[in-house]
């Protein structure tokens, strides 16, 4: 699904959730921000999934 490195994805997911944190932004960029968050998670959470897959696969390759 994604291509992009899990690791690019969390660190983009955290600038995002310490704007949040922050709490001083105005509360349109709050409601971008958040939902941008809500993108990244569920693209982190779907790269993980392909990473953890290939990761069965690998250990299921090795043990044969």
């Amino acid at each position: 699904m994604s291509e992009r490195p899990f690791d690019e994805i969390l660190t983009e997911l955290e600038r995002t959730i310490a704007v949040l944190a922050d709490g001083t932004a105005p509360l349109d960029d709050l409601v971008r921000a958040h939902q941008r968050a809500s993108r990244l998670l569920v693209e982190a959470k779907a790269r993980l999934s392909e990473l953890g897959a290939r990761a069965d696969e690998t250990a299921k390759f090795l043990s044969e």
